[in-house]
C-alpha cells in the first residue's frame, strides 16, 4: 500500500499551530518515529497535511505521545478554509511507549487533512508519524 503522507511522496505540512526549531512539524511526514513535532502546551493544537493530488484515503496511522482526543477533518479544495469532519477519536494513555493508533476514515477524496488535538494527557503532546493508506 502507498503511504501518501510522506514528504518523499510530495506531502507537505502547510500549517502547524505551534513550533519548536528542534522538533519542526515536517518531522510528522518524514516516515520516522524517532523524529517528532511537539506542541507548546495549550489546546487545541492542529496541523494540516497537503497532498500533491486528490487522494482516496482508507486508514490513517498515528504514532504519538499524550494525545487524548483527536478530530480529523478533510478538505477537497486548494484553499484550506472549508473542512468537514471525518473522524473523532480518543486515544488510550500509554506510559512508556508511543501511542500507535489506526483510524478508519474511508474518505473518497481529499487534498488536505487537518488534525485537531483537542486535549492531551499532559501539557505537551508529540506527533511522531502520520501514515495515510490510500
Amino acid at each position: 500500500m502507498l503511504d501518501a503522507a510522506l514528504s518523499s511522496y510530495g506531502a507537505q505540512v502547510v500549517l502547524a499551530s505551534s513550533g519548536d526549531e528542534n522538533h519542526p512539524p515536517e518531522n510528522i511526514i518524514d516516515g520516522k518515529t524517532e523524529t517528532f513535532w511537539i506542541t507548546t502546551g495549550l489546546f487545541p493544537q492542529e496541523f494540516i497535511i497537503r497532498f500533491p493530488d486528490n487522494m482516496k484515503i482508507l486508514t490513517l496511522s498515528i504514532h504519538s505521545y499524550n494525545i487524548q482526543k483527536l478530530r480529523i477533518e478533510k478538505s477537497t479544495s486548494d484553499d484550506v478554509d472549508h473542512f468537514e469532519e471525518v473522524a473523532d477519536t480518543e486515544f488510550e494513555h500509554t506510559e512508556s511507549s508511543l501511542q500507535a493508533n489506526d483510524v478508519s476514515v474511508n474518505v473518497s477524496n481529499a487534498t488536505h487533512l487537518r488534525f485537531v488535538i483537542l486535549s492531551g494527557y499532559d501539557h505537551f503532546v508529540s506527533v511522531h508519524k502520520v501514515s495515510v493508506e490510500s
